[in-house]
């Protein structure tokens, strides 16, 4: 695997860096001015950098299982999630924070499966709720999976308003929130409306 990384490395020295030199000097001179934080899942078949094709600097990243944003109330000890989010509005004024999720999630697939155990139950458990309110639906396992990964995005958007420097920067017109969903088979991303309905982006 070392061997690997090495002659990733090489090949990113030759093709990405080679061509934007310039850029990389400027960011490490000047520093970080994005104006898009993203949060999405941790699952190594969905890059966001990749499918907004974005250039280094363009959008500060914070990735976890299922793109989770906890409420501000059980953000306590070492709330990793919470500086990110502060850092990114206080810090950055980043003018956006768009929540992702996708297909075939294994986070929204173990907490459908009720899985408790753990780092990973613990942490999926923030979608207790969410998890309910579809199964109440009577779903199929398929759409059960399909919608409890919205819905996730959904909450999460809510979660992102209990946290006062967001909701005051969002009062105040300086920052939006917007829900985002990617299909991993058919390179499809869907957005979210202001009703919380999903619509596919035109990809022409």
């Amino acid at each position: 695997m070392p061997e690997k990384l090495i002659e990733g490395y090489r090949e990113f020295r030759l093709s990405d860096f080679a061509m934007q030199k310039d850029l990389y000097e400027r960011l490490g001179k000047s520093g970080q001015s994005p104006r898009v934080m993203l949060i999405s899942c941790a699952d190594s078949r969905v890059d966001p950098t990749d499918i907004f094709h974005a250039y280094p600097g363009e959008m500060f990243v914070l990735r976890n299982v299922a793109n989770i944003v906890p409420p501000k109330s059980t953000e306590i000890g070492t709330p990793s999630t919470a500086a990110a989010l502060e850092y990114a509005v206080k810090i950055l004024k980043v003018k956006m924070i768009v929540v992702m999720g996708h297909e075939s999630c294994g986070g929204i697939r173990g907490c459908l499966d009720n899985i408790t155990e753990g780092y990973v139950g613990a942490w999926i458990s923030h979608l207790t709720s969410a998890r309910e309110r579809i199964l109440a639906r009577g779903l199929s396992p398929e759409a059960s999976q399909s919608e409890l990964e919205l819905e996730g995005v959904r909450q999460s958007l809510g979660n992102l308003m209990s946290y006062d420097f967001i909701r005051s920067a969002v009062e105040a017109g300086e920052l939006k929130l917007q829900g985002a969903y990617f299909s991993i088979i058919s390179a499809r991303l869907l957005m979210m409306n202001n009703s919380g309905e999903f619509g596919e982006v035109n990809p022409d």
